[in-house]
């Protein structure tokens, strides 16, 4: 039998907890988390293709946990 890998920090019960939040949402509860995060300080929403997304992760993981640099929110208009 194949064993299951988590990231760093992860366990199969986290896992369940946050499978347990989302499906246990609401529609109203989901959009509003979503907009909470849009605007949220301190991060940033950008469209990406698809195809971009891995090399992005890359990016990101090379870095390191807790590493940021100065993120900017977009402006309207």
């Amino acid at each position: 039998m194949r064993r299951n890998r988590f990231p760093a920090d992860w366990n199969e019960a986290r896992v369940r907890r946050v499978l347990e939040h989302y499906e246990g949402q609401t529609e109203d509860e989901a959009v509003a988390e979503d907009e909470a995060a849009f605007r949220s300080r301190g991060q940033t929403v950008m469209i990406v293709p698809n195809r971009l997304v891995p090399a992005i992760t890359r990016l990101i993981e090379r870095r390191g946990p807790g590493r940021q640099t100065g993120s900017r929110r977009p402006t309207s208009g």
